[in-house]
């Protein structure tokens, strides 16, 4: 059984820095997108950063420079560093994993994790 686990969420102060870990377990994953989103109280969920199994990196806008996507391959688990936090990325983050196998598409979501940044 596929489980997406995030845990590193926190409350930190303005300016500060997070690391954020989603760890993927019960498959061969072998060629897979993983996706950082969050969701802020009261609105939509929003893509983040996006890393593939050949290493290609993708980032919002709004957080371009400041958070930084990689991975553990050895540990099937993926990290988002967050810095210079703002109060604007409070939100529930979640990691989503895409991943084909046996020739269908599969898509699994965490829990999510909290991160919250006071002013």
């Amino acid at each position: 059984q596929v489980q997406v686990v995030e845990s590193g969420g926190g409350l930190v102060q303005s300016g500060g820095s997070l690391r954020l870990s989603c760890a993927a377990s019960g498959s061969d994953f072998g060629r897979f997108i993983m996706r950082w989103y969050r969701q802020a109280p009261g609105k939509g969920r929003e893509w983040v950063a996006l890393i593939t199994s050949a290493d290609i990196t993708t980032y919002a806008d709004s957080v371009k420079g400041r958070f930084t996507i990689s991975r553990d391959s050895a540990n099937n688990t993926v990290y988002l560093q967050l810095n210079n936090l703002k109060p604007e990325d409070t939100a529930v983050y979640y990691c989503n994993l895409a991943f084909m196998h046996r020739g269908s598409s599969q898509d699994y979501w965490g829990q999510g994790t909290q991160v919250t940044v006071s002013s």
